[in-house]
């Protein structure tokens, strides 16, 4: 495996790992069954994407994305303060919406700082975008 490719898995790992955590975080602030079930498919599909690019990196023997705990205790910290005050849900969805175009923004840096990346690194990365795109689209009826 090339370390582009190996670089784009990692960025995939990073990016699924973050939105799962986050939607973790989020979810005992979520009061609405419907939206409470729509975050939990989401996360559902981060873990299978992410699982890919762990699948990938571990065939490859390629290192694996590591956060750190002060990485994990900033996020959380963030997405407290954020909604200490509000906790609605046009709020809530509005942070989701911009965790998600933040996602597709990093996964497409990461695509063309790694332009030699091969095919399945790109697809699964391409993938992650368009569930990205998704869910920015079925999280705008909330705001």
């Amino acid at each position: 495996m090339r370390s582009e490719e190996a670089a784009v898995y990692r960025e995939i790992q990073k990016n699924t790992e973050n939105a799962m955590k986050a939607i973790d975080t989020i979810s005992g602030k979520v009061y609405d069954d419907d939206f409470a079930l729509q975050i939990s498919r989401q996360s559902l599909k981060y873990a299978e994407i992410y699982n890919e690019a762990s699948r990938q990196l571990v065939e490859a023997k390629a290192e694996r994305y590591q956060s750190t705990a002060l990485s994990d205790a900033l996020q959380k910290a963030s997405i407290h303060y954020n909604t200490l005050l509000n906790t609605s849900l046009g709020h809530i969805a509005e942070l989701m919406i911009r965790g998600n175009n933040n996602n597709i923004i990093e996964m497409e840096k990461a695509l063309k700082h790694n332009e030699k990346a091969g095919e399945g690194s790109v697809a699964l990365a391409r993938q992650l975008i368009g569930f990205e795109e998704k869910n920015i689209e079925s999280l705008k009826r909330y705001l």
